[in-house]
């Protein structure tokens, strides 16, 4: 942990190891800046949808990282939690199927290991209050 590089956007890529890891927090309600209203949701079992940070684009390096998925040997690790005193659930590895969108980009992802019933509940738009 003491050799970790610092970051508060949600997002750490580790470039050494070509994976990102997407830390997820659905209920924004409190404690977070009035511009940081991501949709963040499970759709299905097998699906996700994440809105990247305000500053991803079509034309910018990260963005390009996402486009350029799963050729360009990037992988990348979902982490979500329902609000800031819970802790985050390692969700696993997930595809970038589906992207649009510009600042921010909207991602689809598929989940190599589906959610439980049980997290599908909590992590869907329905469950999110």
């Amino acid at each position: 942990a003491e050799k970790r590089p610092p970051f508060q956007s949600g997002v750490l890529a580790l470039k050494e190891r070509k994976t990102e890891l997407h830390f997820v927090t659905l209920d924004k309600s409190s404690g977070y800046h009035a511009s940081i209203a991501y949709h963040d949701y499970a759709i299905s079992r097998e699906l996700f949808h994440w809105q990247t940070q305000n500053s991803a684009g079509i034309n910018t390096k990260t963005g390009k990282r996402y486009l350029e998925s799963p050729d360009n040997g990037w992988c990348f690790q979902l982490f979500v939690r329902r609000n800031k005193t819970h802790a985050y659930t390692a969700c696993g590895e997930v595809l970038l199927e589906e992207i649009t969108g510009d600042k921010p980009m909207n991602i689809r992802s598929r989940l190599q290991t589906p959610l439980t019933r049980n997290l599908f509940n909590e992590f869907n738009v329905i469950g999110v209050s």
